[in-house]
């Protein structure tokens, strides 16, 4: 008899001749352990009873078993493949949080992580709107309110260090670098405070009232702290820390409502004058000028050349500064965007004004998940490891799941939150429409 090849497939079925007739049969195969996938087994043999063939099948389910019991089993210590389509989670390296967005790129990433199972603190009482942002630097939380004062807050016990009163609305995130605080006002100047007493160092005038957030730079040389700051005059100022003077002042044609992001020796923008701006560092000469295609109320995002920022006519978009072009434009809105963008491992997440968190990928701007809220989203998100942080005009604070935008925790306040928030220690720390501080910490 000629040797004919069996098969046998776990799921499927054994075909053989050697029943005598000269003909191939089938012999169904039960599957014994789900999710192994199909095994084929082909062996080179000559049959000659069905006693023979039975007896191959025995083997070849024995052979299967026996690999199966050889692979690792499942256990506690077994590490997951994570989805390959999800969001990749990071545990980002860092401390405190000195600034609007936690650094000079305005990324959004906060160090460490969450609990899913969070609680309130402590709430600290101000008299009017919180819209600015709180930061976190050395235990201390700095922000201002429309009351017109800059509060320092003890970041364990929420009470109050100090406060500075200025004459108008404080909606600008404060920047704490090297023991001082500089904060705008809506009276137009750039304030520089001590850190630890909050009194007066210097004040620094521009003509046009400032809502957005300082950064800081060093001098070419390396021996001066720089401070930046956008103004209603239409221009971004380059300030001396130490004197207060101005080092250098780019001019724009219209408002500069956001903060610039700082990175590769250069400073990126919007305004509304739907521009773009890339900016010298050393001189505060003209980089580029990308077609923004609206104007731009948010931060932009910095990182590795590319710049993402939404606008006004409801399109976010990733631009490129080598070649000055915009790579890819997200339009699945019918609203505007003023929050600003947190970027991921490989994803970019921001709020809009249509009420829903976006998140999308950095490397196309294809939709991975929306979240919808109920009311606006103007506060900008935080990715802390696998989750995202971020407030809602609803009047809540959301806790999302990175991977896809469920929902683990929301605290309600009552009032809008426009305030981004902070996220240290694993605490997050933010600013409310009630006047209220709010801190929140695992249970």
């Amino acid at each position: 008899m000629n040797p004919q090849a069996v098969f046998v497939q776990l799921g499927g079925s054994l075909k053989a001749e050697g029943f005598g007739d000269g003909q191939y049969h089938e012999v169904q195969a039960k599957t014994l352990l789900p999710g192994l996938g199909q095994c084929v087994i082909i062996a080179a043999m000559k049959i000659a009873t069905k006693a023979t063939l039975i007896a191959i099948v025995l083997v070849a389910v024995c052979v299967i078993i026996a690999l199966m019991t050889a692979r690792p089993g499942e256990s506690d210590n077994t590490q997951m493949v994570p989805d390959p389509c999800g969001p990749k989670a990071k545990v980002w390296e860092g401390g405190d949080w000195p600034m609007f967005h936690g650094g000079r790129g305005l990324l959004g990433r906060a160090a460490g992580t969450l609990s899913d199972s969070l609680e309130l603190l402590w709430k600290f009482k101000t008299a009017d709107q919180i819209k600015s942002s709180p930061v976190i630097v050395e235990d201390v939380v700095y922000v201002g309110s429309s009351d017109a004062n800059m509060y320092a807050i003890d970041f364990e016990t929420g009470n109050q260090m100090w406060k500075y009163q200025t004459p108008d609305v404080i909606e600008a995130t404060p920047c704490v670098i090297e023991g001082s605080v500089y904060v705008g006002c809506s009276d137009g100047f750039l304030y520089a405070l001590d850190a630890k007493t909050g009194s007066f160092k210097w004040k620094y005038e521009t003509d046009g009232e400032i809502l957005g957030a300082a950064n800081w730079m060093r001098s070419p040389d390396g021996q001066d702290l720089w401070i930046l700051v956008g103004s209603y005059d239409n221009m971004l100022h380059c300030v001396d820390s130490a004197s207060g003077k101005a080092v250098w002042t780019y001019e724009t044609d219209n408002y500069i409502n956001g903060s610039p992001a700082v990175a590769d020796q250069k400073t990126v923008f919007g305004g509304c004058d739907a521009i773009i701006h890339v900016v010298s560092l050393t001189d505060g000469t003209k980089v580029a000028g990308i077609d923004g295609g609206s104007y731009i109320a948010g931060s932009a995002a910095f990182l590795e050349g590319q710049i993402y920022v939404g606008n006004y006519d409801n399109v976010f978009v990733r631009a490129d500064i080598a070649t000055e072009r915009i790579v890819w434009e997200y339009a699945e809105s019918d609203s505007p965007f003023f929050s600003s963008p947190a970027i991921g491992e490989d994803v970019v997440i921001f709020g809009g004004r249509d009420k829903q968190v976006h998140c999308i990928g950095r490397d196309d701007g294809k939709v991975v998940w929306t979240f919808q809220t109920l009311g606006e989203v103007d506060s900008s998100p935080a990715i802390c490891a696998d989750k995202v942080v971020i407030g809602s005009e609803d009047g809540r604070l959301y806790v999302l799941k990175l991977s896809d935008g469920t929902k683990i925790w929301s605290y309600e306040t009552g009032q809008p939150i426009t305030s981004s928030p902070a996220v240290v220690a694993g605490k997050i720390v933010v600013g409310c429409d009630d006047g209220y501080v709010y801190a929140f910490g695992a249970k």
